[in-house]
């Protein structure tokens, strides 16, 4: 059996973080390398390890995923907000839990992003 992730340890309580939010579906912490001034990580309690493991069971949850990060951006009262999610080492995931990166108040332009 693999070993628990550290976002599963977070989850669990053995790692003690500040949680910006949760529910019986994920939480919410900021990021401890923020790439801007608001950089969140929305992580399911779920253990899933990368989109590409969720299947259509998982659909529900994504939904709520995003549903999440909608509610942050009001709540915040982010003016705009750009969501990342790194699938497979290939493309930078570090943490193999799925999460999703809430990134704010930094200009992010468009250009670049798929070289």
């Amino acid at each position: 059996m693999a070993e628990p992730s550290v976002f599963s340890k977070i989850i669990s309580g053995e790692i003690p973080v500040e949680r910006i939010y949760e529910d019986d579906e994920c939480i919410v912490i900021p990021d401890r390398s923020p790439q801007a001034p608001t950089h969140l990580l929305i992580i399911p309690r779920k253990p899933l390890v990368n989109l590409s493991d969720a299947d259509v069971d998982d659909k529900p949850l994504l939904g709520h995923l995003m549903w999440v990060a909608a509610e942050l951006g009001r709540k915040l009262q982010l003016e705009g907000f750009r969501l990342v999610v790194n699938n497979g080492r290939a493309a930078g995931q570090t943490v193999f839990h799925l999460h999703i990166h809430l990134l704010a108040q930094k200009r992010m332009p468009e250009q670049g992003l798929a070289e």
